[in-house]
C-alpha cells in the first residue's frame, strides 16, 4: 500500500535460501545511479530478515546505486539499546553498524523504542511518529473519548502518554510495574484516578501482551469503565493472542509496522491503524529533497 500511495511499481528482486540456509539475493533490474528505497520490517524470522536487508543493501551498493535508504518500520533489537546488566550486549548498536557497513546512506524508521538509537548511526536517521494517527483513531473510534484518561503501563512510556494526553486535553495516569525477570511482571501499582473513566493504555510495543493484560485488570479494579490499548508496534509473539482474548481489553489497536492480518482472523479485539501513508509521504519527500519535518510536528518533545 506504500507503493500504491506513491504510484510506482515494486522492483523485481529474487530472494532464495540455499539448502544450507544461506540467503541469496538477485536484483532483477538496473539500479545504477538510482535512488533506492528498501522496505524491511524487523519481524517474523527476524534474523533472516536482517540478513536479507543487509545483502539487499550491499547488492544495490555494488550495483552503483546513487543513494540507498533502508526503510525499517519496526527497528529490530531496539530493546537491547543499553548495557543494563554486566556483560549485556548493546545489540541495537550492532544492528546499526551492520546496516551502515552494508552501505545504507539513510534510514527511515518509526517510533524507535529509545530515540537515542538515532545516535548509533553515522548516517541520517528519520524517526517518524505514529502519534498523529493514534490521535485520529481515538477521536474517531473511541466513543465518548472526552471522558477518557491516557495511561502509561510503565514509567518509560510516560513521555509518549503525556504528549498524547496534552494534545487531547485529557488527564494522565501511570502504572508502576515491578519485574522479577524479563517478560514477567510481578506487581502493578496505579498512580492517578481512573474511576468512572475510559482508560486508554498507550505503549510503543505489545510483545507477549502480559503487561497490557495485567494493566487492564489493574485499571478495571480501580473503577475504569472500559480499557483500550493503543500500541505502535504489535509484535504479538508467543501466546499473545490467547492473552488478549482472555483479557478485559475492549480493543488492542496496533499499527501495521508489523504485518498481523493472520492474527486478526483469530482475535476480534485487534484493530489496525494504517501508517502506509506516513511512510509513503516520507519516502516521496526524501526522494524529492523536501522537508520531512511535518511528520514530526506532533512528535513527543
Amino acid at each position: 500500500s506504500v507503493l500504491r500511495r506513491i504510484g510506482i511499481d515494486l522492483s523485481r528482486v529474487m530472494v532464495l535460501k540455499y539448502s544450507n540456509q544461506e540467503t541469496s539475493v538477485t536484483i532483477g533490474e538496473s539500479v545504477r545511479d538510482e535512488d533506492v528505497f528498501i522496505i524491511q520490517s524487523g519481524c517474523g524470522e527476524i534474523n533472516d530478515n536482517i540478513m536479507e536487508l543487509l545483502i539487499m543493501i550491499n547488492a544495490c551498493k555494488t550495483a552503483s546505486a546513487r543513494r540507498i535508504t533502508a526503510v525499517i518500520p519496526c527497528f529490530p533489537y531496539a530493546r537491547q539499546d543499553k548495557k543494563d546488566k554486566s556483560r549485556a550486549p548493546i545489540s541495537a548498536k550492532l544492528v546499526a553498524n551492520m546496516i551502515t557497513v552494508a552501505g545504507a546512506n539513510h534510514v527511515i524508521t518509526m517510533d524507535l523504542h529509545a530515540s537515542q538509537i538515532q545516535g548509533f548511526f553515522n548516517v541520517p536517521v528519520d524517526n517518524l511518529y505514529c502519534e498523529p494517527s493514534m490521535l485520529n483513531y481515538i477521536k474517531i473510534n473511541v466513543p465518548e473519548w472526552k471522558n477518557s484518561i491516557i495511561v502509561s503501563p510503565d514509567a518509560g512510556g510516560a513521555k509518549r502518554a503525556t504528549s498524547i494526553a496534552d494534545r487531547l486535553n485529557l488527564d494522565f495516569a501511570l502504572i508502576h510495574k515491578e519485574r522479577k525477570k524479563a517478560n514477567e511482571v510481578s506487581r502493578m501499582v496505579l498512580v492517578g484516578d481512573v474511576n468512572g473513566k475510559i482508560a486508554i493504555l498507550v505503549d510503543d510495543m505489545a510483545d507477549t501482551c502480559g503487561t497490557l493484560k495485567m494493566a487492564a485488570e489493574t485499571l478495571k479494579n480501580n473503577g475504569a469503565v472500559k480499557v483500550y490499548a493503543i500500541v505502535a508496534h504489535g509484535i504479538l509473539s508467543g501466546n499473545a493472542i490467547d492473552v488478549i482474548n482472555d483479557s478485559c481489553l475492549e480493543k488492542l489497536v496496533v499499527t501495521n509496522t508489523i504485518p498481523h492480518d493472520d492474527k486478526k482472523l483469530i482475535c476480534t479485539k485487534i484493530d489496525t491503524i494504517d501508517i502506509s501513508s506516513t511512510l509513503a509521504e516520507a519516502i516521496r519527500r526524501t526522494h524529492n529533497g523536501e522537508s520531512v519535518s511535518f511528520l514530526f510536528s506532533n512528535a513527543p518533545e
